[in-house]
């Protein structure tokens, strides 16, 4: 798989986990696409933390406008009844408990649900974003990333870089499956079919439960 179908893998799946009428915050990077693949029927609400609510897919290439953008600064579009605001009201959107569901990028997330997505040590850092108000105030959190990382694992029994919240992870996407952090620790829920267990749990560094269950994910 070249990243791109990565991308796509994750995105596709993720946005299966929208209900309709959700209020739903996308982030930075690969979250963003999930908004090309929300399922037929299915009506969510996009908010951007830099100040409106409705965003719609991206738009087709140089047809984009250089005033809409999301808050990574990527174009976008917006649906019929998308309305601005100040950030004021954006955070109060967020902190208010009035976001379903947040799906973030991350560095690191743990089998604990801690997750470390704002900062290297010794790296230039331009800011933390509105990661650390949206994972608390979101009802659901639900990270969206690549397994590894230049074959290095990001699902660790202990996240060893600053944290940007303890325990608020619900779901964990990439391209080998999906898992759930649950009291008992962290349980794949689905696998992608082009690997097996054997290679999931070698490219993760936290140990998985594997349920009676457990079911090919879609790709």
């Amino acid at each position: 798989m070249n990243t791109a179908q990565i991308k796509e893998i994750i995105a596709r799946r993720v946005a299966k986990e929208l209900a309709d009428g959700y209020v739903v915050n996308l982030g930075i990077g690969l979250p963003t696409l999930v908004a090309n693949y929300v399922p037929e029927g299915i009506e969510v609400i996009l908010q951007s933390e830099n100040g409106f609510i409705g965003m719609g897919s991206a738009p087709e290439a140089g047809e984009g406008h250089k005033n809409l953008v999301n808050a990574g600064g990527a174009p976008v579009t917006v649906i019929p009844g998308a309305a601005f605001f100040d950030s004021a009201t954006s955070f109060a959107i967020i902190r208010g408990g009035h976001v379903d569901a947040t799906v973030l990028g991350a560095l690191q997330v743990d089998e604990k649900g801690n997750l470390a997505n704002w900062m290297v040590p010794g790296d230039m850092v331009p800011g933390m974003g509105g990661a650390m108000d949206l994972v608390v105030g979101a009802k659901r959190v639900i990270v969206a990333m690549t397994h590894t990382a230049k074959g290095k694992a990001k699902i660790l029994k202990e996240c060893t870089l600053p944290l940007t919240a303890k325990a608020q992870v619900n779901l964990i996407v990439t391209e080998m499956g999906v898992m759930a952090v649950e009291a008992e620790g962290l349980i794949l829920k689905e696998i992608n079919p082009a690997f097996t267990i054997e290679e999931v749990q070698a490219q993760t560094e936290a140990k998985l439960i594997i349920p009676e269950d457990l079911i090919k994910m879609e790709i």
